[in-house]
């Protein structure tokens, strides 16, 4: 059970096929069998285009990557998972973090789109996926950008407090402990904000760990590795993220933004850039 009611958990669907009635660009909608249960993909761009695979972070879905998909998809068929487990469209399953099962369960989807090899783009949760994957199957991920990734620097708590200290305040509450946590401005962002905050009033986020990945395995990433994250994240230490990668995967770019918080915006373009490198 990831709502706290059914009926909650119908509120949010509703909404997001809202959401995907308004996608910016022609999309197909796929259902795909996996050993995980069913995962829903909203796949844009030309057919024959390289494939870009997009992996959003924990408590949202794919409508998070509206504003980049546009551009995305003038270089790539773009496809946007929705993640097991998570508020979207697939199933609800959700697999020990320690374990080989999301990268089997990656197995399947790249499989039943047909590809062998993609770059994969993730944020967050999205972006120790993409990590996991990358770590695991190295050969079947060609581009590897990553926004605020975990997995890689030390995992903080301290925002539980500030969760705590607005939860009993409703929807008030939940857009203020918002911006404190990841830095979701209400006042710039209302419909994103509006549409969070119905996701988290009857979701229920995971609450186990991100497993650490180790040097051995980080260093398995042969292939390209883009990672943005934000200075004033306050889930995880992004300093620490900088150190790690530097050490364990020189190759590497990393950009520290200094005044980013832990929902990282307006990365559209960079990330096109290094995506289309040669």
């Amino acid at each position: 059970m990831i709502y706290k009611t059914e009926a909650g958990g119908r509120a949010i669907r509703s909404r997001y096929e809202e959401v995907l009635a308004r996608w910016p660009v022609p999309a197909d909608h796929l259902r795909l069998s996996t050993r995980e249960g069913e995962t829903f993909v909203v796949a844009s761009g030309p057919e024959e285009a390289p494939p870009l695979l997009l992996l959003h972070g924990s408590g949202t879905n794919a409508a998070m990557w509206r504003a980049d998909v546009p551009v995305w998809a003038g270089k790539f068929r773009v496809y946007a998972v929705d993640m097991i487990g998570e508020p979207g469209l697939s199933a609800p399953s959700r697999p020990p973090l320690d374990s080989e099962a999301y990268a089997l369960w990656l197995d399947d989807v790249l499989d039943g789109l047909g590809l062998t090899e993609t770059s994969i783009a993730g944020e967050s949760l999205g972006g120790w996926l993409a990590l996991d994957y990358a770590t695991r199957r190295p050969g079947r991920v060609t581009r590897l950008a990553l926004l605020c990734p975990g997995g890689l620097g030390r995992q903080k708590y301290g925002w539980v407090f500030a969760a705590l200290l607005y939860k009993p305040f409703g929807a008030w509450g939940l857009r203020r402990s918002m911006k404190a946590v990841a830095g979701v401005d209400a006042a710039l962002s209302p419909e994103v904000a509006d549409y969070l905050t119905l996701i988290f009033t009857h979701f229920l986020p995971r609450r186990d760990k991100l497993p650490l990945f180790g040097d051995a395995a980080l260093r398995r990433l042969k292939m390209p590795v883009l990672v943005i994250a934000g200075g004033r994240d306050a889930m995880f230490a992004s300093y620490e993220t900088e150190r790690r990668v530097r050490q364990a995967i020189p190759h590497a770019t990393v950009t520290i933004l200094p005044d980013a918080a832990h929902a990282i915006t307006a990365q559209t373009h960079p990330i096109l850039d290094f995506l289309t490198q040669t």
